[in-house]
């Protein structure tokens, strides 16, 4: 049976609990809200094929020559409701429109982040922009073989360990199957997200009624973190000033195996990878409009084939992937471990979070917030 003698060795996937055969596996969570695989010994016939599908221990590696290009969706409302340059939609609407389901990332309606499937284009708005907590995977994988097995497209997306996840839990290739991924910063833990929910329920006495990681209305390239309530009351800030944002990309809050992920490559097994262009105003510069760049990867035939059937919707232009992920290291290096984590974690048991976040926060560096303001004036 599979045993987790160390958290770095969990990326939460969920393949182990949806392959298991006596359903013997549970996905609990720990202290810090993360979810782990624990054995229920009365049900567990000793099989070994947990082990045995754990993208971990077995970690596949291919060879294949990813190709890069910046892109994004002509249709500006879209572009505008997403994170980068909207090109997700796209790729969605074409499975959708073929007749095939897509399986992302969704709010329910509590605000904690779940993996679901859609079937409709009017599904769409729920899977598409970022959500910086990890998703619960649930039973999707299981639910998305069981689409394959009919012969139904199925489009799955989610971050590089779900997608090999899944690809571990199937075991075999499928024709109908397309898979994408994103470069990824990190997974926040659902706890901390919740815990931010309650303060800003206090702060601002109402529940919201929509959740925007990485609202528009200031830009791309600012990461504004918007809550709208009713009365088109709202709040909003940016990666600078809001407390959860900057919990995040501080990393404090990532899950252990972030922090030495097994799938941080330049060979990916999804077909392709999405994520923002970061560098774009360096590499493209007439490309960079402050609405978003998508940075698309295709790693495989299907990605080719993924990028081909919406090529006339889009602007894009190929680029050199080895430019492009400099200013995207993410792909290939994990986030490093901040040094205040575990306390951070212990003290946002017991305490508020705005408390607990500024106590551990880093306090800008004077200088370079004024180089970075001077920056942005002259860009």
């Amino acid at each position: 049976m599979i045993k987790i003698e160390d958290k770095i060795q969990c990326s939460g996937c969920h393949a182990c609990y949806n392959i298991c055969p006596k359903n013997a596996i549970e996905m609990i969570e720990d202290e810090k809200g993360f979810k782990y695989p624990s054995i229920n010994k009365e049900k567990c016939i000793e099989c070994g094929i947990c082990e045995k599908t754990c993208p971990i221990i077995k970690n596949k590696t291919i060879e294949n020559n990813p190709i890069a290009y910046a892109c994004y969706n002509k249709d500006e409302e879209i572009r505008k409701n997403s994170s980068s340059g909207g090109i997700f939609s796209l790729i969605a609407t074409n499975i959708i429109e073929k007749g095939g389901v897509v399986f992302g990332a969704s709010f329910d309606n509590t605000f904690n982040v779940k993996h679901m499937l859609i079937e409709t284009k009017e599904e769409l708005e729920k899977l598409r922009g970022s959500k910086y907590v990890q998703s619960d995977i649930g039973k999707t994988y299981e639910q998305a073989k069981k689409f394959l097995e009919e012969d139904k497209t199925v489009l799955f997306t989610g971050t590089p360990c779900q997608i090999e996840g899944l690809k571990a839990y199937l075991k075999k290739e499928y024709d109908n199957l397309y898979t994408q991924d994103i470069i990824c910063h990190g997974v926040p833990s659902p706890k901390v997200w919740e815990r931010y929910r309650e303060y800003r329920k206090n702060k601002d006495k109402k529940e919201p009624i929509k959740i925007n990681f990485r609202n528009k209305d200031n830009g791309w390239k600012y990461f504004n973190l918007k809550f709208e309530y009713q009365n088109k009351k709202y709040y909003k800030k940016n990666q600078m000033t809001d407390l959860f944002m900057k919990v995040f990309l501080q990393n404090l809050c990532l899950r252990d195996s972030c922090y030495k992920c097994s799938f941080k490559k330049y060979n990916r097994l999804a077909d392709i990878t999405l994520a923002d262009f970061w560098g774009i105003h360096k590499i493209l510069p007439k490309m960079n409009d402050d609405k978003g760049i998508s940075l698309v990867i295709i790693n495989s035939t299907k990605g080719k084939e993924l990028l081909e059937n919406i090529k006339n919707n889009i602007q894009m232009q190929k680029v050199d992937i080895e430019e492009a992920l400099k200013f995207n290291p993410a792909m290939t290096k994990s986030a490093k471990e901040n040094a205040n984590r575990e306390n951070f974690f212990k003290d946002i048991q017991t305490e508020e979070f705005d408390i607990v976040a500024k106590r551990y926060l880093k306090r800008p560096n004077i200088g370079l917030s004024i180089l970075r303001k001077i920056k942005q004036i002259i860009t």
